[in-house]
């Protein structure tokens, strides 16, 4: 049975507008001290826990604390007086119950007022913008087309764009920038080889983070949409939800996947493996030359082409939004609604196969693929259903609807705050 997650809710202002590795040196020097690899995943340490539970459910008690990390009193209280001192959390004492006896008890939570984070999440279409407190929830979000043309002007054009917007919230301090980006990614030294966009090697580390002066962590996008099923849903820390394996796939106008294990990202050295060009028996024309991969059969380009083969979109001119599709099938048109049919069923198919390949715990399905038309979700698990030989993992779409973009972007940006926000502080208070 496919279920949906229940919905991620949170304050949330937004503002929209419409193989082997092949990472390049690049040709001129890559400032890498601003650039932090990102820990996709529940870091370990006592520190991080505390700041993961505040994070989810505070204001609490440092009993409460002790409790949910299994930390000392002792353990918690010294990490919890570091980061008050920091300006991570902070603490309530307007919370305490009047004529309590004894020594009170004064609640702390995350500092959720005084700082933000900034996302990018880079499509190969649509680039996202958002900010994020440090509680991981969205401030607010824009989207910008993808520019096109040399990386080092795109990025710079996407940087611009992301400080502007940043601005908004004058009243608050910036102090990470997390970008995710489909392609081959080095989190190392933040380059990235992006085929669709023309890109190889990449300086979206360098020219990300010289453009704020903070620190930059750049992740491939569909590692980054797994880590935040593990760190920004309600079940978020160490629930039962991260334990065991995951599989995370993901569609729009690319596919992806990514695995988890205990609560981690799993992160190839050599980068994410691609499942683009698995077969399926559509008859959908791949560019690499090849007819039935999956990516060419699935994506919004792709359904988009079959609508105009079908009749459903003017025979020439520019590719509309995929909205369009998806309005004709509602308002009866039976080819459109047979082209989202078939995708679903070819969505189906490649979960079920990736699914017995791997065998996981669970499968969250993310991506407007999935969000975007409800209507087919039937028809993905059927087609689940009726192709994999193995039962019992839980399969489930995204609870982030199609906000994953957004949420894989502020992961990122949060990440190293997650894991060390101690040593994350230090590095992002210094001013280059």
């Amino acid at each position: 049975m496919l279920t949906a997650a229940p919905p991620v809710t949170g304050r949330s202002v937004t503002a929209r507008t419409s193989s082997t590795r092949t990472v390049r040196s690049s040709p001129r020097p890559v400032t890498r001290s601003r650039i932090v690899p990102p820990t996709l995943g529940i870091a370990d340490g006592p520190a991080a826990a505390v700041f993961r539970v505040a994070a989810a459910g505070g204001p609490i008690s440092r009993d409460e604390a002790t409790r949910a990390t299994g930390s000392s009193i002792a353990t918690v209280n010294r990490h919890v007086s570091a980061m008050i001192a920091a300006g991570l959390l902070r603490e309530r004492p307007d919370l305490v119950a009047a004529g309590a006896v004894g020594r009170p008890r004064v609640p702390f939570e995350v500092d959720h007022d005084s700082h933000l984070t900034v996302g990018i999440h880079i499509g190969a279409v649509v680039t996202s913008v958002i900010t994020a407190d440090l509680r991981g929830r969205i401030l607010g979000a824009v989207e910008i087309p993808t520019p096109r043309g040399a990386s080092d002007a795109a990025l710079a054009t996407i940087t611009a764009s992301a400080r502007g917007f940043a601005a908004r919230w004058h009243r608050r301090r910036p102090l990470w920038v997390g970008v995710a980006i489909g392609g081959r990614v080095e989190p190392e030294t933040g380059l990235v080889d992006h085929p669709r966009l023309g890109w190889m090697g990449a300086r979206v580390g360098d020219v990300v983070g010289a453009g704020f002066g903070l620190p930059v962590s750049v992740a491939a996008h569909v590692e980054a949409m797994a880590a935040s099923e593990l760190l920004l849903t309600p079940q978020r820390a160490e629930s039962a939800e991260t334990r065991g394996g995951g599989l995370y796939f993901y569609a729009r106008e690319t596919v992806g996947l990514a695995l988890t294990l205990d609560g981690k990202v799993h992160t190839p050295t050599a980068g994410p493996g691609s499942i683009a060009h698995l077969p399926t028996v559509s008859d959908a024309r791949c560019d690499c030359g090849a007819v039935g991969c999956l990516e060419a059969a699935v994506s919004d380009r792709g359904v988009l082409l079959a609508a105009r083969r079908a009749g459903v979109l003017p025979a020439d001119g520019p590719l509309p939004p995929i909205a369009v599709v998806f309005r004709a099938a509602r308002s009866g048109s039976t080819a459109a609604q047979e082209i989202l049919v078939e995708r679903a069923r070819t969505l189906g198919r490649a979960v079920a196969m990736l699914r017995d390949l791997f065998n996981p715990d669970r499968v969250i399905l993310g991506g407007q693929a999935f969000t975007d038309y409800p209507e087919a979700a039937p028809h993905v698990a059927r087609a689940l259903s009726e192709a994999s030989r193995v039962a019992g993992a839980d399969v489930r779409i995204t609870g982030f609807g199609n906000r994953v973009q957004e949420h894989a972007a502020g992961v990122v940006s949060l990440s190293s705050l997650y894991s060390n926000p101690l040593a994350a502080m230090r590095k992002a208070t210094v001013r280059v």
